[in-house]
């Protein structure tokens, strides 16, 4: 199954230039790195375009955000199979191939969640999203040892994933209101809602530094977290279930120590920003995209810790 892989950037020259290198060993014949910048201003199209030529660069003139760049990459490919990393991640060379492997091996497959580790490798940083009853969504294996059991697995997270091409055009790719952050979430449930199902490939590895586009709880990343929940909440109707109990008091929960701790209100705007961004349309949660084992005291606990 041949890739095409697409990486977005934004700034961060040094981190794409080691990205792409660990890229070019993962390649096999027929794959192809797409690079889209999102209109970077320290030099990371010239760079990519001198130290890449290999690599398909789409330079833009304005940034998009991560979900709209992903659709214009995916559209100028062809290859069977669309693979996402993000610029911070940097993938082992067995990493394509263990990651399509799932795919290969079942047609219903639709989507594959990859595994990334923290600096050091001994901890997980991500191994796709599980979600909760109200659709907040976790990073499986979050700082815990690989080998571990994992929770359900909703989905892959954006930054190491692979699609079948097939699955991902035929449910419209990325939602373009997210600019980052619930894009995959969504793109997870509707895939589910097409027939599609997830697979894990816990061979398809990378070590992700972290908060490398928007900064590690910066006042952009907390914005655009909020707005994706906002978003999320409406157009799959959570605040009409059972759920919506816990859910209120988890944005609560959030939006009160965003007042507490950094003094500002913005965890709550953005919210509603998301909220009215979501329009009127309503989708449902197709069944098994749940983890029923995320409580409201696991749930807190996880937004204690790291999630």
């Amino acid at each position: 199954m041949t890739a095409d892989v697409v990486v977005v950037s934004f700034n961060g020259r040094e981190h794409v230039a080691t990205c792409l290198e660990h890229l070019r060993a993962a390649c096999r014949a027929g794959d192809r790195v797409i690079v889209v910048d999102n209109a970077s201003t320290d030099g990371t199209p010239a760079m990519v375009a001198e130290r890449f030529p290999e690599a398909l660069l789409l330079a833009r003139d304005d940034n998009v955000g991560f979900g709209q760049a992903v659709n214009a990459g995916t559209a100028v490919g062809e290859g069977e199979a669309i693979v996402l990393v993000n610029s911070d991640l940097f993938v082992e060379p067995g990493f394509l191939a263990a990651v399509t492997a799932p795919m290969e091996a079942d047609p219903a497959v639709g989507m594959v969640a990859a595994l990334s580790l923290v600096p050091g490798g001994e901890v997980v940083d991500g191994f796709g999203i599980e979600l909760d009853a109200g659709l907040s969504a976790y990073n499986r294996l979050r700082l815990r040892p690989p080998d571990e059991a994992p929770g359900r697995l909703a989905g892959p997270s954006g930054g190491a994933a692979a699609y079948r091409r097939s699955a991902f055009d035929g449910a419209g790719g990325f939602d373009g209101a997210l600019f980052a952050y619930g894009e995959d979430v969504d793109l997870a449930l509707r895939l589910r809602a097409a027939g599609w199902t997830a697979a894990a490939a816990p061979d398809a590895r990378g070590v992700h530094l972290g908060g490398a586009s928007f900064g590690v709880d910066s006042p952009l990343q907390r914005g655009l977290a909020g707005f994706a929940r906002g978003f999320l909440l409406r157009r799959y109707g959570v605040l009409r279930t059972r759920a919506s109990p816990r859910a209120l008091l988890i944005e609560a929960l959030v939006a009160g120590w965003g007042l507490v701790r950094f003094r500002t209100l913005l965890p709550l705007r953005a919210r509603v920003a998301g909220w009215r961004a979501a329009g009127g349309r309503r989708l449902p949660v197709p069944p098994g995209a749940i983890d029923p084992a995320i409580g409201v005291r696991e749930a807190v606990r996880r937004l204690v810790k790291a999630r």
